[in-house]
């Protein structure tokens, strides 16, 4: 079964995969998609399902195959295509950002959220996720003083994701300078992952 989900966000592309999945005991199912955040929670979805999956980039969009129900690996035609293995482990914390400032008073809120990175990065005490979105997602193209910043965290082990649907509503797709781009099911599967999450 192909399913062509090229163009559509998270978690669009998961829910077609499952909806064609849960209808045999056997079967493969091929997504397209154009963006890595879907790759990602594909192969998260499949991983989390006991599926097998594989992943193959073409010019322009991905093929994500998830495998149901057979004992052995499919084989790969595809020279780029891999197999993809997640090592589910316990997560310490999701920190969820969703202002550019601390606070209501906008410029002190600036210095704060400043200060605020400055300290995650002095004290070494880094999530293992964070995630922006609504203004949060000024932190990670324009506000170049907390970019290098978050580049420095990021170096440091700290996944960085952004909101897509909060970039695209700013303006600011093409803007993104550290991490990547994410979906809300960075946030909902959080809840299970993530020992604990905080939300600023």
């Amino acid at each position: 079964m192909l399913i062509d989900a090229r163009g559509l966000g998270c978690p669009k592309p998961v829910i077609m995969a499952e909806e064609e999945l849960i209808k045999a005991d056997e079967g493969i199912v091929e997504i397209l998609v154009d963006n890595e955040a879907s790759v990602e929670n594909l192969t998260k979805f499949a991983t989390k399902n006991g599926f097998y999956s594989e992943t193959s980039e073409e010019n322009t969009h991905w093929c994500v195959k998830i495998v149901k129900g057979y004992g052995c690996e499919v084989q790969s035609h595809h020279p780029k295509e891999k197999t993809s293995v997640i090592e589910e482990q316990e997560k310490d914390m999701l920190l969820i950002i969703s202002s550019d400032v601390i606070g209501k008073e906008e410029e002190l809120g600036r210095i704060l959220m400043k200060g605020f990175f400055e300290t995650m990065k002095v004290t070494k005490e880094i999530p293992h996720t964070m995630f922006f979105l609504n203004a949060g997602v000024k932190l990670t193209t324009v506000r170049e003083e907390i970019i290098n910043l978050l580049k420095e965290i990021s170096s440091m082990g700290a996944e960085i994701y952004s909101c897509g649907t909060c970039l695209k509503y700013y303006n600011l797709e093409s803007e993104l300078k550290v991490g990547h781009r994410g979906t809300t099911n960075h946030i909902v599967e959080g809840f299970k992952d993530f020992r604990k999450v905080v939300w600023m």
